[in-house]
């Protein structure tokens, strides 16, 4: 079962189910989780080969989906599931395998398309880090620094390290193996026909309008929004604003 943190559980009804990008966590959405937790009950799991969760030598979007639809089962059987970047492929693969268990699907700035965004860089940087030298995490940022230019990219890898043990929280070797199925999506059959929002930076190019037909493809009911001050990372750049676009879908679809 994966690792999830769980806020508002005293909260009835159907869950907010949140998945995590590539090289994210649980603990990434807490802010977004903790604002939403005044009325939803809020499930932020670690995907695997991610943060405390199981590791495995498989990480196609299948085997992503079933993690999840084992989650949602634990959880009364039925989810409003949000997917950012790899979590939203994760996300529509569940809905696809198992449309019975989304009560709605949001998918926050990403496509069911193969992408030529390579992450290869991003796992030789954390790979070149001297963890015996790090005390702290900023001294694991300071070595990021040399092969990762952007702070903000810095620091949230950061995030995924465990100081103490001297350990990345990912399993690196996986998701290299495994990054043209992440970078992909897979054949699949059947649609989800249930409400959807395919939510997207106005500045990020992940989402593009030659993708609609293959998205109208899987997702006949699909609607379509743009955040215009946020890139790939919307719900960072923006967070007030993807609050406020969630809350308004969640209401929509009640």
């Amino acid at each position: 079962m994966l690792n999830t943190l769980e806020y508002g559980a005293d909260h009835a009804g159907t869950p907010v189910l949140i998945v995590h990008g590539l090289f994210g966590s649980g603990r990434n959405w807490g802010v977004i989780a903790r604002r939403l937790a005044d009325s939803h009950h809020v499930l932020t799991p670690d995907m695997r080969n991610h943060g405390d969760s199981p590791r495995s030598n498989q990480h196609g979007y299948p085997d992503l989906a079933e993690d999840l639809a084992q989650l949602i089962d634990a959880h009364g059987g039925r989810a409003h599931v949000i997917g950012h970047s790899m979590g939203g492929k994760a996300a529509m693969a569940l809905a696809l395998l198992h449309p019975q268990k989304l009560a709605s699907l949001l998918v926050a700035d990403i496509a069911p398309v193969s992408y030529g965004h390579s992450q290869q860089q991003f796992i030789d940087a954390m790979r070149a880090v001297d963890l015996d030298a790090v005390e702290k995490r900023s001294d694991a940022a300071a070595q990021l620094a040399r092969h990762v230019d952007d702070p903000a990219l810095q620091a949230f890898f950061t995030q995924s390290l465990d100081v103490k043990s001297k350990t990345w929280k990912y399993n690196l070797d996986a998701l290299e193996a495994e990054m043209p199925k992440i970078l992909s999506f897979p054949d699949l059959s059947g649609q989800y026909d249930g409400p959807t929002l395919f939510l997207s930076g106005g500045k990020s190019d992940y989402v593009l309008p030659d993708h609609r037909p293959a998205i109208k493809a899987y997702f006949p009911k699909a609607r379509f929004a743009r955040m215009p001050d946020a890139g790939h990372w919307l719900h960072a750049d923006d967070p007030r604003g993807f609050e406020a676009s969630v809350r308004a879908f969640l209401r929509a679809v009640a």
